[in-house]
């Protein structure tokens, strides 16, 4: 299933970022996001962020706008999936929001993470 995600959206990532296969680095980027914000609970629960904000540069977001709804819905299954594998915890539904930068000091992306119990 990963496999076939992936052959769907390479192209996607492709038009929104041109000559930049940023797809595998935002992936690398959550899957570290995930793992340095991880609190260890007891020896039973790491607790992991559920929520995460992309910021792109405004016109890559411009281009992703059709396509957003379910690159975002790719990016939470693959934080589910590396949190399962790592044995992480949630506190609470995953989320990763993909939005435009507001400055002009993203030229590719930022990430953060955060904690929503809700």
């Amino acid at each position: 299933m990963e496999n076939a995600l992936e052959k769907w959206t390479d192209p996607l990532w492709e038009r929104v970022l041109p000559g930049q296969r940023d797809q595998p680095e935002v992936l690398a980027e959550l899957r570290q996001t995930c793992d340095d914000n991880t609190v260890i609970v007891d020896r039973e629960c790491i607790l992991a962020p559920n929520t995460y904000t992309l910021e792109l540069p405004p016109d890559s977001h411009r281009r992703l706008a059709p396509y957003k709804a379910q690159v975002q819905r790719q990016l939470d299954a693959q934080v589910c999936r590396h949190a399962a594998e790592q044995g992480y915890t949630f506190p609470g539904p995953v989320s990763v929001h993909i939005h435009a930068a507001s400055d002009d000091a993203v030229d590719q992306f930022r990430l953060s993470s955060g904690v929503d119990p809700t």
